[in-house]
């Protein structure tokens, strides 16, 4: 075994490399590179991709995991094992889909995000439908190479994002979002709550809101010596290692709280992956467990801590301070009513998290249906709107404003938009948890946010990929998963 062992950890090396060129080069696209390069850094890209496709797929590499895997109970090291089995899992993407087709695909959603943005700053779903009808159908054979006697259909693609969780499992929590949520949503969307026009039409300058989002990454213990924040078109967080976790915002004068809150949902991933024991920055197994679990400590930080009345005690006067004038006579309670208000809109990102999961139940009922073919992607605007109107309660005027809005598709993500709202649920179990063991509001009050983090690592962050959602939600809160922490939460805060 030991051979094994060895050929298994010497590619091992040479992939984590080149995954982190890559990695590299996909921060630069979505950040800084001039646009001018996009197309040139496509052609490198898709060289750098060939060769650690050949790295992945040599039959060394290949025989070395099935081996190992064979013989798990000889394997003395047990986060080995784990990563074992799931290099194994992942095998099935060298083995089952053709070496041309996973190529092609790779170098489609490289080119994929660039049309996307380009076609939703000129609110053209013209421009982009060919592109994502590539992607749909890839992905539509995708599930059928990788299907096995477990998983069908969408659930293969649900399964590589959030594991042990599939179309039976989803359609039970968006159920009970449908029947116990929608309708309270309604009602309490009903009627609008009036407020100040320095909140609703204000104007804050772009540089205050950066000086805002550097004092965030203080508070929040975001360590500026392992991460960064930059700008891009849509917020995201990318991390290869435990030293190396960088974070994306973006700033619109006329909406202060998009700012602030996509800053602070992306530093709860990052602080995630910080966060993970630096034993498997080497391995494969750094990183956060699974989407829902992710999402999870985003939304913790975002909703239940950021959107606290405790949080704005302690930081509204720093707000004051750099916008005196846009705030001027805005109450502590105004402002927190404002950033807590429920409302029908039409950006996900932007949604309160009364809403959000109604956004989300959104494009699963989309995706169930492309993936099965039900749906062309040439009617997708129309179902997009009609869903809106539906679960939402408004239906998009453009498709900027509609199917066009999220970049995830474009990038080949179907599975991924459900665990958003599965994130909100596990937030809700893991925040009661935690709360047993500190007292949340107290901590928050004091500005030391770093026994949240400390808490957090310790039940959830130091574990990597080397435990499963079900294991962590063990861990963390002793209990399976219930979404009925979710729905008393959003009940009792909205109520």
């Amino acid at each position: 075994m030991e051979n094994y062992i060895n050929i298994y950890k010497e590619t091992r090396k040479k992939i984590k490399a080149y995954g982190y060129m890559m990695w590299l080069m996909s921060w630069d696209r979505e950040t800084e590179a001039p646009k001018a390069s996009l197309a040139y850094s496509s052609k490198q890209f898709g060289v750098i991709q060939e060769e650690l496709y050949k790295i992945e797929s040599d039959p060394k590499f290949v025989e070395a995991i099935e081996k190992l895997y064979e013989n798990l109970n000889e394997l003395d090291d047990q986060d080995f094992k784990v990563e074992i089995k799931h290099a194994y899992k992942e095998l099935r993407m060298i083995k089952k889909v053709p070496k041309d087709e996973y190529l092609a695909y790779g170098k489609l959603i490289q080119k994929g995000s660039h049309i996307w943005a380009e076609a939703k700053e000129n609110n053209d779903f013209e421009a982009y439908r060919p592109t994502l009808e590539e992607i749909v159908a890839f992905n539509q054979k995708l599930v059928k190479y990788l299907e096995t006697d477990e998983l069908k259909g969408y659930d293969v693609l649900l399964d590589m994002y959030e594991e042990g969780f599939g179309v039976k499992e989803y359609d039970l929590f968006f159920n009970t979002v449908k029947e116990e949520l929608a309708p309270f949503v309604l009602e309490v969307t009903s009627h609008k709550d009036r407020f100040s026009r320095k909140l609703t039409k204000g104007i804050f300058p772009i540089a205050g809101q950066k000086e805002f989002g550097n004092y965030l990454m203080e508070v929040f213990n975001y360590d500026q010596t392992k991460g960064v924040l930059k700008e891009s078109a849509h917020p995201f967080t990318s991390g290869t290692s435990s030293v190396d976790t960088r974070i994306t915002t973006h700033y619109h004068e006329d909406n202060l709280l998009s700012s602030v809150f996509s800053t602070i949902h992306e530093m709860g991933h990052a602080i995630y992956e910080l966060q993970c024991d630096e034993k498997y920055d080497d391995t494969m197994l750094h990183g956060g467990t699974s989407l829902g679990i992710h999402e999870s400590e985003s939304r913790m930080f975002e909703n239940m801590i950021g959107r606290s009345y405790a949080f704005w005690k302690v930081h509204y006067p720093k707000l004051l301070e750099i916008f005196p004038k846009q705030l001027k006579n805005i109450t502590l309670e105004e402002f927190y009513k404002f950033m807590n208000r429920a409302e029908r809109s039409l950006i996900r990102i932007e949604a309160d998290e009364l809403t959000y999961s109604l956004h989300v139940l959104v494009r699963y009922e989309i995706e169930k249906q492309l993936i099965s073919g039900k749906l062309k992607v040439k009617d997708l605007p129309k179902r997009w709107n009609s869903l809106m109107s539906k679960y939402v309660g408004k239906r998009p005027k453009t498709d900027k404003e509609g199917v066009l809005q999220d970049i995830h598709w474009s990038g080949g993500s179907f599975g991924y938009f459900p665990t958003y709202a599965l994130g909100s649920a596990y937030a809700a179990q893991i925040y009661q948890a935690m709360n047993k063991d500190i007292n949340v509001e107290e901590v928050v009050l004091n500005n030391d946010i770093k026994q949240i983090n400390a808490w957090l690592k310790e039940h959830v962050h130091k574990f990597g990929q080397s435990k499963t959602p079900k294991e962590i939600l063990q861990i963390a809160t002793h209990e399976d998963f219930d979404p009925s922490y979710y729905v008393d939460y959003l009940k009792r805060k909205f109520s």
